[in-house]
């Protein structure tokens, strides 16, 4: 007795065998999907493309970037060409993304949030508005140095989504809450002289006795250079810590010092150094600070002095209105002596100290400009070839 009748006998039909070209386009939209999927929320690939980080990382690394370290970000920017950051390939200007469809900043739960000394990865802060094909990535400084008409008569000026814009990758030696200081090159946190990472690296001013410093010695230790060279018996090298120690040891060494500019101001423009205010600062990348790092929740006073630090965090990261009327400060229509802050901020600097645009330029990194913590190196080659010593290295 046939207990199946209610069956269609359709199911006894062999399924049509799918064509090659049709196997081949699931396969391919399969593989698209679970690669994207990985790429937003477990790890993505990216390449050293400047010596900012030298020598923890070099230029020409290919590294992992972990996005469960701090918890993976949902796309802002969701309507976007998979595997394109923010512009199709071979075309100049074309953008790889619609923001037709925007969503606000939301995080999903990580291992961990960001802290003092990791390598992360993030979004450029001054990348929302962009110069196309000029050489400097920071429109606001150009703004600072030729003038807005100037900039904008010359170049196609376009906005950019927070995820949509360049990554960079630093180290990050302040935290939320933090207060920085720099001194002569040395950081200190909280009044603290901070750690200086092993491999970074550092100006110094190198005196010898008159004798030249051997090439191929230098090349050995992995020193290049010189950078500068003051006279017959002194030399600017950027130097990590451990060459520093092994060059005190030369017989022909006299003594080896951090290098400060003679006259730092007529090489500084302290306009150039965050906040871009004259009248009530003047840092440079060697001396700098104090800093208060703005914490979610907490308040600050507001007052002439210290508006050009938190402008931007209240007018572009915060998306408030801001004005100043009749001496007072008005955000969003209501006049106030204060602000709270509604994410967390971070400072970020490169390794190689002297040769870094950081925040000691364009100033704090807000929490929803995060990519992920960066996490080891899988392949690096230089002009020798593949380092090998460098591959499946863990980044510290």
């Amino acid at each position: 007795m046939n207990l199946a009748f209610w069956k269609n006998n359709k199911d006894k039909q062999p399924k049509k065998k799918k064509s090659a070209v049709r196997e081949w386009l699931d396969a391919a939209i399969f593989a698209i999907i679970a690669a994207t999927l990985i790429r937003t929320f477990i790890f993505e690939a990216y390449t050293i493309p400047t010596p900012s980080m030298e020598k923890t990382l070099l230029v020409n690394d290919f590294l992992f970037v972990s996005k469960i370290s701090y918890g993976p970000r949902i796309p802002m920017t969701p309507l976007a060409v998979p595997f394109v950051h923010h512009t199709m390939p071979l075309t100049k200007n074309t953008p790889a993304y619609s923001e037709a469809v925007k969503w606000k900043y939301r995080r999903l739960p990580g291992i961990g949030e960001v802290k003092r000394y990791d390598v992360v990865v993030f979004n450029f802060p001054e990348g929302d508005t962009v110069a196309l094909d000029a050489a400097d990535p920071s429109y606001y400084r150009m703004v600072r140095q030729m003038g807005w008409t100037e900039v904008n008569n010359n170049y196609k000026v376009i906005h950019r989504p927070v995820d949509k814009r360049e990554n960079y990758i630093k180290r990050c030696m302040a935290e939320a809450g933090d207060t920085l200081t720099i001194v002569h090159g040395a950081v200190y946190l909280n009044g603290k002289a901070a750690p200086v990472p092993v491999a970074s690296q550092h100006r110094y001013t190198v005196v010898t006795n008159g004798e030249p410093l051997n090439p191929s010695r230098l090349e050995e230790m992995g020193i290049s250079g010189p950078d500068a060279t003051l006279d017959a018996s002194t030399y600017v090298y950027n130097l990590t810590p451990a060459q520093v120690t092994s060059l005190k040891k030369f017989d022909i060494i006299k003594s080896i010092t951090v290098f400060e500019e003679a006259n730092i101001s007529a090489i500084y423009d302290y306009n150039d150094i965050f906040p871009h205010d004259t009248a009530h600062f003047h840092w440079t990348e060697e001396n700098f600070g104090p800093l208060y790092i703005p914490k979610k929740g907490a308040t600050v006073t507001l007052n002439d002095s210290n508006i050009a630090l938190y402008d931007r965090i209240i007018r572009v990261f915060e998306n408030n209105t801001l004005e100043r009327k009749d001496g007072k400060f008005i955000i969003n229509g209501q006049p106030t002596e204060s602000y709270t802050f509604k994410m967390n901020y971070y400072w970020m600097m490169g390794d190689n100290r002297n040769n870094s645009l950081d925040s000691r330029y364009w100033g704090f990194v807000p929490e929803d400009h995060v990519v992920g913590k960066a996490w080891m190196i899988w392949m690096s080659y230089g002009e020798g070839g593949i380092r090998w010593s460098r591959l499946f290295r863990t980044i510290k």
